[in-house]
């Protein structure tokens, strides 16, 4: 990159690019498909973001980093958080999402389908409840 990492700037986009699972890199360097960021008028970085399938693994990652442990090693109830969370963050609109997030949880896909329906369940129940 033509200016040093501890800029200011790349200081503050630096957590949020690594949450995403983006890579930084020279402007330069960038195609079409990267985020180029400009400071003060300049070009001073570009992002190239990630495959949406890298994405969920990046996601998978960080919530296992989150709960300091294996997720096939979380209780029922961690697990359906951690589906309720991936739901939200649109996981399983990829291609194998299910799949993906079934491996990676130690649960059959029948099992993240039944978290997913529990979940929407819940919230139609409580949607009625609050009408009344």
């Amino acid at each position: 990159m033509t200016e040093p990492r501890d800029h200011p700037f790349v200081t503050a986009v630096k957590p949020l690019i690594d949450a995403m699972g983006g890579e930084l890199m020279d402007p330069a360097q960038a195609q079409p498909d990267d985020v180029v960021l400009s400071w003060e008028g300049r070009e001073l970085l570009a992002v190239r973001l990630p495959q949406l399938s890298d994405s969920l693994d990046h996601i998978l990652a960080a919530l296992e980093r989150r709960h300091g442990v294996p997720l096939s090693q979380l209780d029922r109830k961690s697990k359906q958080d951690v589906v309720r969370i991936l739901e939200a963050r649109g996981a399983f609109s990829v291609r194998h999402g299910v799949e993906t997030v079934a491996g990676a949880l130690g649960v059959s896909r029948f099992t993240v389908y039944n978290y997913l329906n529990r979940d929407a369940g819940s919230q139609k129940g409580s949607g009625k409840n609050s009408q009344t």
